[in-house]
Parts: C-alpha cells; sequence; structure tokens
C-alpha cells in the first residue's frame, strides 16, 4: 500500500515482467505470419475447388458507409433485407443456397437503395445457372473476385471562362449576410405584428 505523501500505484504489467520492471519483456511474437498466409490461401483454394464451380464468394448489396460524413460513399454491405428479397420475388433460404448474402437484420431506409439492391438481385438471377446432379460442369469456369463490383461513375468535369461577375461576387460576405438575415427574421416579424396590433 502507499506510505506517506506517495503516488498511487498504476503500472502497466502489459508488456514486462510483473515481479520486476527490469524483468524480460512478455511480448507476443507473430513470426509465423508468412506460414499463416499460405495456410489461409491453401485453405481458400480448397475451399473453392470443393465448391466448383460456384463462385467462392456471395452476392451482397451496395450500401451507404454509416455517419454524416462518409454517407455519401458507397460500399458492399453485409447481405441484402428481407424486404429486398421479397421484392425480387426469393425467399432468404432459397436466397443463401444460390450465393446471395442475407442481412435480416438491415433495414430500408430509402425507396432509391431499395431499388437499387432490388435490380442487383434481378441481374445476378437473370445470370444465375442452375446446376441438377449429373449435370456436366467441367466446362464452366469458376468466377474469382468480387460478384458485380460497384461500377463508380465517371466524373464530369464542366469547363467554363471566369467572368468580371464571378470575380465581383463575394461568397463568404452573402453567406454572413444570409445568416443574419435568418436570425433575425423572427425579431422583426414580431415587431410588425405588433405594430399592427396598434
Amino acid at each position: 500500500m502507499v506510505k506517506h505523501n506517495n503516488v498511487i500505484p498504476n503500472l502497466h504489467f502489459h508488456k514486462k515482467y510483473c515481479a520486476s520492471s527490469r524483468g524480460p519483456l512478455k511480448v507476443r511474437l507473430t513470426l509465423n505470419q508468412a506460414g499463416k498466409k499460405k495456410s489461409r490461401r491453401l485453405a481458400r483454394a480448397k475451399k473453392a475447388a470443393a465448391i466448383a464451380p460456384a463462385p467462392l464468394q456471395k452476392l451482397r448489396p451496395i450500401v451507404h458507409c454509416q455517419t454524416q460524413k462518409y454517407s455519401a460513399k458507397t460500399r458492399l454491405g453485409k447481405g441484402f433485407t428481407l424486404e429486398e428479397l421479397k421484392t425480387a420475388g426469393l425467399s432468404a433460404k432459397y436466397a443463401r443456397s444460390v450465393g446471395i448474402a442475407v442481412d435480416f437484420r438491415r433495414t430500408n431506409k430509402s425507396n432509391e437503395s431499395l431499388e437499387l439492391n432490388v435490380a442487383r438481385l434481378n441481374a445476378y438471377k437473370a445470370n444465375l445457372v442452375i446446376l441438377k446432379k449429373g449435370d456436366d460442369a467441367s466446362a464452366m469456369t469458376q468466377l474469382k473476385g468480387i460478384i458485380q463490383p460497384i461500377v463508380k461513375p465517371e466524373a464530369e468535369i464542366e469547363m467554363a471562362d471566369v467572368t468580371a461577375e464571378m470575380k465581383e461576387f463575394k461568397a463568404f460576405t452573402t453567406l454572413r449576410v444570409a445568416r443574419k438575415e435568418t436570425k433575425v427574421a423572427g425579431f422583426r416579424q414580431s415587431v410588425l405584428d405588433r405594430k399592427e396590433k396598434k
């Protein structure tokens, strides 16, 4: 325990040996990274060979990133919602069996994202080939990589000449005046209402 006017001990023994601060370092080393990398690669290849000619990855929906900062960006989500599958005419059980990822926790917040993902499902259904037992699949090739990756639209840049009117326009001043106008709008309206009552 602490004696006299000393600091309360708050020692962090995550790395060093507890009995002595000068003891040997007890740090977990990852010297097996290269071996693990190889074993993961072989496991992926084994799984791909087992399910061939079906693709290794599943079809995933396009979702918007979280928070206001990143909400304009899109990425691949965990799975399609039950509403999206129902609109596309699929059940969750059947969708999982044909390589479509399902996420029963996600909900649709906008009609645009719902329509986009339903169109994605319909495009997948149009290209889907279902093999039955006894069918020859030796001629088919296995799709590697992401199924239906996100295609980013090309940014259109418009070139224009800078006019004198553009140079004269003061954006900051205009914004500041507009902010001030909205602040005092209520007060001015109350003054007008009082004048009308008199």
